[in-house]
């Protein structure tokens, strides 16, 4: 069940980053946060022309991007407004989706510290409106800067 505070917040990081970010902006502008809840977001993109590589399949950057992106808003869950800058991005890309397809993006934020910042992500093509075949998983580290406790 998704929590309207997180779902609230972490819409609202998204629609400030929007704007700053020129990749963002042109590769996950229709991308739709459908859920949150503290530690983890789902995310819907429809693939388009911008997507995909010269084989018609969703371009390997792309996924990096998701990666980037989600693993991000996983740690905007837990009421930061900065996610952090990126340290370590490892994606297995497992199978593929193409122009047309609905793509799910899971990502969940396994420990968030104080300078540092784990996530897990799984990116699925969407098949009858469920979770279908595996496009890729991921992990990202970030480096995030907390306030020190009082």
């Amino acid at each position: 069940m998704a929590s309207s505070t997180e779902l609230e917040h972490v819409k609202g990081v998204w629609e400030r980053m929007q704007g700053n970010s020129p990749i963002y902006d042109f590769l996950l502008s229709d991308a739709e946060i459908i859920s949150a809840t503290k530690g983890s977001i789902t995310a819907r993109l429809v693939l388009s022309k911008n997507h995909v590589n010269s084989r018609g399949t969703i371009h390997g950057a792309v996924s990096a991007a998701l990666v980037d992106w989600s693993g991000g808003l996983s740690i905007a869950t837990h009421g930061l407004e900065k996610t952090g800058a990126s340290i370590d991005i490892h994606v297995t890309y497992i199978g593929t989706a193409q122009i047309g397809d609905t793509i799910e993006i899971e990502a969940i934020a396994n420990k968030i510290g104080r300078s540092m910042a784990f996530t897990t992500i799984r990116i699925y093509k969407i098949v009858d409106g469920k979770q279908g075949p595996m496009v890729a998983t991921a992990s990202h580290t970030k480096y995030i800067q907390q306030a020190k406790p009082s």
